[in-house]
């Protein structure tokens, strides 16, 4: 029973989205494009199918919040701790003033925990 309540919940929501995303493109493009542009109006119909199109073209229809490389953070985090696992203290030193240049410590500046830890 719960499932179903939940499944009619992302129904609505989805619907409703629908109907405010479809209105306010409506209304945006009814309100500047045929004064900026001289295009004419359109219908809501027309804005539902102009926000179908904008997702396809530039959202796609992926699952969020799952990078592309077997977990995104995790799987980086889990990189990064083999790759500094083989690393020789020379490597390691290398790395720091390396990435120092580009996290924005470099240029004289020192983080705050490394500067109190010598």
């Amino acid at each position: 029973m719960r499932i179903v309540a939940k499944v009619v919940k992302v129904a609505l929501f989805v619907v409703l989205g629908v109907i405010v995303f479809g209105f306010v493109t409506k209304e945006l493009w009814n309100w500047l494009m045929p004064s900026i542009f001289g295009l004419r109006a359109i219908t809501f119909a027309q804005a539902i199918g102009l926000v179908l199109l904008a997702k396809i073209l530039f959202g796609g229809f992926h699952k969020h919040g799952h990078g592309h490389y077997g977990g995104g953070k995790r799987y980086w985090k889990k990189h990064m701790e083999e790759r500094w696992a083989s690393m020789s203290e020379e490597e390691r030193a290398r790395f720091r003033e390396g990435m120092r240049g580009r996290c924005g410590f470099g240029r004289g500046e020192r983080p705050a925990n490394e500067a109190a830890a010598q």
